[in-house]
């Protein structure tokens, strides 16, 4: 597993440990982080802890996952979680590159930023030909980061029921 931290030109992106719980909470159970996650925000810190725990559980078993997000400027403050993980699409497990910040860190560039990391570790680092992206049809923000970094919309996902799909994004490794 590497847990050693990377680094981009503003962001520092390192391994979650259980003294995340708090930063979890803080960012996921903000109601404005989850205006377009059907599920809505976590509860309390039991709830936290089980997201984090999960996400520990995935760097244990893959050694890659969600990574605390901070910046150069202030290390210590974690403004949000991101990376790649393994997701199910339809029953078939791919990379999904996913992320989520704190409302203090939205309009600076960070996921963008986050998501060309994201990206380059997928192909490089792990050696992936793909990496998929699910957003919501109503997230324009987050379809701009998608498209900004080079994805492709290829499909529409059914999971929400009763909702619109979600929409599929895929980025292909360069030849």
């Amino acid at each position: 597993m590497n847990t050693q931290p990377l680094f981009t030109p503003r962001l520092i992106l390192r391994a979650p440990t259980v003294d995340d719980v708090a930063s979890v909470l803080a960012i996921y159970g903000d109601p404005e982080t989850h205006r377009y996650n059907p599920a809505g925000p976590l509860a309390d810190i039991a709830q936290a802890k089980a997201a984090l725990d999960r996400w520990l559980a995935h760097w244990a078993t893959h050694g890659f996952g969600q990574w605390a997000i901070s910046t150069r400027d202030a290390p210590e403050w974690v403004i949000g979680f991101g990376g790649i993980t393994l997701y199910p699409y339809n029953e078939v497990e791919r990379i999904n590159l996913g992320y989520r910040f704190a409302v203090s860190a939205w309009g600076k560039g960070y996921a963008t930023e986050l998501a060309t990391a994201a990206l380059h570790y997928g192909f490089k680092a792990l050696d992936q030909p793909q990496v998929y992206g699910v957003v919501r049809p109503g997230h324009q923000a987050s379809i701009k980061v998608l498209e900004k970094i080079g994805m492709q919309r290829i499909d529409e996902l059914d999971d929400v029921p009763g909702q619109a799909p979600s929409l599929v994004y895929v980025a292909t490794r360069p030849a």
